[in-house]
């Protein structure tokens, strides 16, 4: 059978649904997502199968304007995650329309030699009249190949796209194996899924002045997985907040984790949870590394 393979960058402002596309074309959760924006922090690959198609599907940070070094490498990493796709995915949030963060992107993009598709997300959301409006001022600015509306969440569209992504990718062999379907870490993935617990339960209590680090993971003899992760916060308030009431949070944000984590490793999971306190933390190269982030000036 000849087999063909290619990259895909999906990129868009933040919380256009980037993360949830790419679970749904992968058919399992291999990102994290929160109604959180700005929820994706470093690139990650998610591999999806179609046929005799391998689609590697790049998983960037929302793009937007950085106040920051956290930001900037956040920028920088979705940027970089489109240099050498085969196709460009800009998704935009079909509810949310057109400001002017998105046509940054679509003006950004536009002479870029790569083929481009336009995909409005979230068309269950959205008015559909408006969603033809929004198509037509984006074609207008970038000469799109297809333009595609779906719904992620509910999976409204996405096998068309997939299977259009899959008759789209070039010829050659397949990059990973036929069980694998993202290029994370079980370390780094550990730290994705606590981090999610902190958006989800959190919400704006606590802001993007935390990370978690995975600091020991190791296979127990009886087939479990032992884990200890730090939490990091830059301030005394902040560890309150994510212990909570008599440590009644961080329970809770440890049992969610641990039944996720043992959902997706396939076997138990003993995770233990600490929160330091360490101010700066956003500016500690050891930090960006962990995060799979590279230093920005």
């Amino acid at each position: 059978m000849t087999q063909h393979c290619g990259l895909v960058a999906v990129v868009g402002a933040p919380n256009a649904g980037k993360s949830t596309l790419v679970n749904a074309l992968v058919g399992q959760k291999v990102a994290i997502v929160s109604p959180k924006a700005q929820t994706t922090r470093a690139k990650l690959l998610g591999v999806a199968i179609e046929g005799d198609a391998q689609i590697l599907l790049v998983d960037t940070p929302g793009i937007f304007e950085p106040k920051r070094r956290l930001d900037r490498a956040m920028v920088a990493a979705a940027w970089g995650g489109a240099e050498g796709a085969d196709i460009l995915a800009l998704v935009v949030d079909g509810k949310g329309g057109l400001g002017s963060k998105v046509t940054d992107i679509a003006e950004a993009i536009a002479d870029r030699p790569e083929p481009k598709h336009l995909i409005l997300n979230k068309v269950d959301l959205a008015d559909k009249a408006k969603l033809l409006v929004h198509a037509e001022k984006l074609n207008a600015l970038v000469p799109f190949a297809e333009t595609w509306f779906v719904s992620a969440a509910t999976g409204d569209g996405v096998a068309e796209l997939k299977r259009a992504f899959a008759r789209l990718v070039p010829e050659g062999p397949w990059h990973y194996p036929e069980d694998q379907v993202s290029d994370a870490t079980e370390r780094a993935l550990a730290a994705e899924v606590t981090r999610e617990q902190l958006y989800l339960q959190l919400h704006a209590e606590l802001p993007y002045a935390s990370a978690v680090e995975t600091e020991a993971y190791k296979e127990r003899e009886d087939g479990s997985v032992e884990i200890h992760q730090q939490i990091l916060v830059e301030r005394p308030t902040q560890r309150a907040i994510v212990l909570g009431k008599s440590g009644a949070r961080i329970k809770e944000i440890g049992a969610r984790a641990r039944t996720e984590l043992a959902q997706l490793l396939g076997h138990p999971v003993h995770l233990y949870l600490h929160v330091k306190v360490r101010p700066g933390w956003d500016e500690d190269r050891d930090v960006y590394r962990d995060l799979g982030l590279d230093w920005v000036e």
